[in-house]
């Protein structure tokens, strides 16, 4: 499994380092992914997700429930 945000689809960026010369490597900007499991009361199951941090905060102001049902009608793919 890569490393994409089950809710919000948030992967990695690419830039660049830049030295005090100016010169400039390629580089990637990691998102903050964390793996959760949560309980669905409404499915009466378990389930697993790899979160990005800003995923996490949404699920906690709105609720899994709510959260995975606007995801599912989004076409996100959640078992």
């Amino acid at each position: 499994m890569s490393r994409v945000c089950s809710i919000t689809g948030k992967k990695a960026m690419v830039g660049n380092n830049v030295s005090h010369s100016n010169r400039k490597t390629k580089r990637t900007f990691s998102i903050n992914l964390i793996k959760k499991r949560f309980f669905v009361p409404e499915e009466n199951q378990w389930v697993t997700l790899k979160l990005s941090a800003a995923a996490l905060k949404t699920i906690n102001r709105k609720g899994i429930s709510a959260v995975l049902k606007e995801a599912r009608a989004n076409g996100m793919e959640l078992k």
